[in-house]
């Protein structure tokens, strides 16, 4: 599993070891809004010049930027929802043993996958805690790297 992960289009976003420091990522996200028109994230940071004269720096991402930086492999024009049959399909090829429409937990698969969720719940998810429950979004990237179907992970992230 370590080395189909390694291999996968998700590899660099679970193996980067970029240092984030907390106060940046609160100081950015305090300054951050989201325009609709350009559909791209807008911040404005203040960092010192080469004088050392504090200087107001705007950021702006989308996307794309995304999808480069952590090089998902994936396109604009990939599909964001999987077929609800095809991911209810490989939950039990995967060895789902809970309810299908009910709460998704790693415990309830087998311990192979069980692994290839946890490092996508945590290195891909905006959850704070409770790391043993899978979202759907979460089922959909796990279902779609495990039948190697496209899928725009860059958007569902974004």
């Amino acid at each position: 599993m370590a080395k189909f992960l390694r291999e996968s289009r998700i590899g660099k976003a679970l193996t980067d070891k970029t240092i984030v420091y907390k106060y940046h990522v609160r100081t950015f996200w305090n300054t951050t809004r989201y325009e609709e028109d350009d559909k791209m994230i807008h911040s404005v940071l203040r960092k010192k010049d080469e004088k050392g004269k504090d200087i107001d720096v705007e950021i702006k991402f989308g996307v794309g930027d995304l999808r480069r930086v952590l090089d998902l492999k994936d396109y604009d024009n990939d599909p964001t929802i999987m077929s609800e049959h095809l991911a209810k399909g490989m939950w039990c090829r995967m060895g789902f043993t809970s309810h299908i429409n009910g709460k998704m937990t790693k415990t309830s698969f087998s311990k192979a996958y069980r692994f290839l969720m946890h490092c996508v719940v945590h290195s891909l998810s905006h959850r704070k805690g409770a790391y043993d429950e899978t979202t759907d979004y979460i089922m959909n990237i796990v279902t779609s790297l495990v039948v190697n179907k496209r899928y725009n992970i860059s958007q569902v992230i974004f």
